[in-house]
């Protein structure tokens, strides 16, 4: 048997009325509108605050996130695991797992634009603990309810981690250089 075979039975084998309600609202937060809302408060909110760079980050990095996303989705092609077992209906193509690599995305973003921008330390250990914990339990959501294999999951972080990763260091801010005597 499959490594994503044995989690997806170890998964349909643990699931319960309750928790089955409680993971659906999860994966709901962690869907496209859910991150557009988000993304997109948090873009006017640094634009508002003069963070241009910071707004930049988000904004760019979830619309071209979205848009790598699709391509490796139909660059793989994986088809879903099958129903019964899926509780959720989708159309589109299984790898990598949209919600988890969107949420890497916007989670890393915020990641480093709290630590851009939030001074106090605490503060910031709370909300990098917050974003890690919550796209995790997005991804593991959707294995839960069937809509993904684990490596599509594990695909998805990695890929938005590393999508994330690029744009954070596209809008890092750079040192100033000295000029020098003959450039003066």
């Amino acid at each position: 048997m499959s490594f994503d075979q044995s989690v997806l039975d170890s998964a349909v084998g643990d699931r319960t009325p309750w928790l089955i309600d409680v993971v659906t609202v999860v994966t709901h937060s962690g869907g496209t509108v859910a991150a557009w809302i988000v993304s997109t408060v948090l873009t006017i909110a640094l634009l508002l605050q003069d963070r241009r760079r910071e707004a930049v980050l988000v904004a760019g990095a979830m619309l071209s996130g979205l848009a790598v996303m699709t391509t490796l989705k139909n660059l793989f092609e994986r088809q879903r695991p099958p129903l019964p077992d899926r509780l959720v209906e989708i159309s589109s193509f299984s790898f990598p797992s949209g919600h988890a690599m969107m949420t890497a995305i916007l989670a890393s973003v915020l990641v480093a634009v709290t630590l851009r921008v939030v001074l106090v330390g605490h503060v910031r250990i709370a909300l990098v603990f917050l974003l890690v914990l919550y796209t995790l339990a997005v991804g593991l959501s959707r294995v839960y309810l069937a809509a993904h294999w684990m490596t599509d999951v594990l695909a998805g972080w990695a890929f938005g981690v590393l999508w994330a990763a690029f744009w954070i260091l596209l809008t890092r801010t750079r040192p100033r250089r000295a000029l020098t005597s003959s450039e003066i």
